[in-house]
């Protein structure tokens, strides 16, 4: 690794995933020097897609949505429109019975049984009516789930499905990621979008189709990867060790590339690693309290079985989402429902997700007893029949989702009001700024970076500044 480059005029992006590379991306369009440096084997982070013996499948299934037109254009020319635009078919794995999501009430009626859906209905019309009595303000997603879709709801579906996802109770679960992800979506809308289709008003959690490279998500960050290696370096199997700093400014990071230590400078330093991540790797290290804040945030991890199969299709849906707790993993997605380029002719494959923690039961298995007990499972609840496996992948992924226990944003504050006195640092992305991020939102935060990082050095050199993102690649 040559660590001698131009300080002046350079931009150092730590982390090669999607808002990374998009940060990246951006600023090789400005003609902005740039280099980035990824911890891991192969770029692109959760927007990955692996490919095994003809098969191919993303780390856990990557929709791309986005109400932004013209972000949806910058994705669409990316991909040179080597992209499709997928119905979405989601289900809802429960007691043995496939129930729609998002909710069709009059479905659910059959599907629940009248008793049980008048049991539903009554309770959301009584929070409904609480609320117009009461001023409290939700601090956990069970008290969010409750006023939303009201009690019953949320022990029949939310509450399992929650705690597996998150591996903590739902009352310990911070309401505030659920605006984040969940954008405003009750039980009352979705009933809405089932009976008036035809509404104007669009919720994105809610989108029945959505774009979807046609070779996998990986494609997306592939591409803007190459274009980025037109002109500047991306350096894999690099981790930070240390980001260096003084006089209200990072002034390198030391790292370790294939195992051997370097050391690169520049002018601006993004950052789209884990924000604890970050903060411990700062030198001089920093107060005690910001390094405490650090410690309080705690990160999810997903293991993934593939098992491909000697079949067509197994199923009709992109997601099935499994909440019993008697039931290990959390969610089945069938990339070839998503694109027939996925697997051979013929052929099929499924991805299981379990969301676990690094250290857990689940995460210290071994692969064969991760896929014996998965594939038996499947079996077991009729989706596929064992003998027509013909080849399984299992994969680790760390740090797949922050981790929104109540109190992190108090723990985010901290750092951020910390980190804000380096002139010269930015973060991005899911993990650099502790947010569940779409896809969408995390390209934009890249984009956002990319722009400040141009405006703040045109300032500098007396400039004025413009806007650097367009639609066009």
């Amino acid at each position: 690794m040559d660590d001698r480059v131009n300080t002046i005029n350079h931009a150092l992006v730590m982390g090669g995933g999607l808002a990374g590379l998009s940060t990246a991306h951006a600023l090789t369009k400005a003609n902005f020097p740039v280099t980035v440096i990824e911890a891991g084997k192969n770029i692109g982070g959760l927007a990955r897609t692996i490919e095994h013996n003809g098969f191919r499948f993303d780390l856990g299934g990557h929709r791309f949505v986005t109400n932004d037109q013209e972000l949806d254009t910058f994705v669409r020319t990316i991909l040179n429109e080597d992209c499709l635009v997928v119905p979405r078919s989601s289900k809802i794995l429960l007691r043995n019975r496939y129930f729609d999501y998002p909710l069709k009430p009059f479905k659910a009626l059959s599907a629940f049984g009248p008793k049980m859906s008048a049991k539903i209905l009554a309770d959301y019309i009584y929070e409904r009516i609480r609320a117009q009595f009461t001023t409290e303000i939700p601090a956990s997603l069970e008290d969010w789930v409750v006023a939303n879709f009201g009690r019953t709801m949320f022990n029949i579906y939310f509450r399992d499905y929650s705690e597996k996802v998150w591996g903590i109770e739902c009352q310990h679960i911070d309401q505030r990621w659920v605006e984040q992800r969940i954008q405003g979506l009750s039980l009352g809308k979705a009933i809405a979008k089932a009976i008036l289709p035809t509404s104007k008003k669009k919720f994105t959690t809610l989108a029945d189709r959505f774009l979807y490279p046609r070779k996998g998500i990986g494609q997306i960050t592939d591409n803007l990867a190459a274009d980025i290696c037109k002109k500047h370096t991306i350096y894999t199997q690099s981790r930070v060790r240390f980001v260096n700093h003084s006089d209200s400014r990072i002034q390198s990071v030391e790292i370790l590339c294939n195992d051997r230590p370097g050391q690169l400078s520049a002018s601006h330093f993004v950052s789209t690693i884990p924000l604890p991540v970050l903060v411990n790797a700062l030198r001089p290290k920093p107060p005690e309290h910001v390094l405490k804040a650090a410690s309080q945030l705690r990160s999810r991890d997903l293991v993934t079985v593939t098992l491909m199969v000697n079949r067509p299709r197994v199923t009709g849906h992109t997601w099935i989402y499994v909440p019993e707790k008697s039931i290990p993993f959390g969610r089945i997605h069938e990339p070839t429902n998503w694109s027939d380029s996925m697997a051979p002719p013929g052929k099929s494959l499924l991805v299981i997700e379990y969301f676990c923690f690094r250290g857990d039961k689940t995460w210290n298995s071994e692969d064969f007893e991760l896929i014996t007990s998965t594939s038996k499972i499947l079996h077991d609840l009729g989706i596929i029949d064992q003998k027509d496996i013909i080849d399984q992948v299992v994969m680790r992924i760390p740090n797949a989702y922050p981790l929104f226990e109540i109190g992190y944003s108090d723990h985010c504050h901290t750092i951020n009001q910390y980190l804000e006195k380096f002139e010269n640092l930015y973060t991005a992305g899911r993990g650099g700024m502790f947010k569940y991020y779409n896809m969408d939102h995390a390209m934009k935060a890249g984009f956002d970076v990319a722009e400040e990082i141009q405006r703040k050095q045109m300032q500098m050199n007396g400039m004025v500044s413009t806007t650097m993102f367009s639609g066009d690649s």
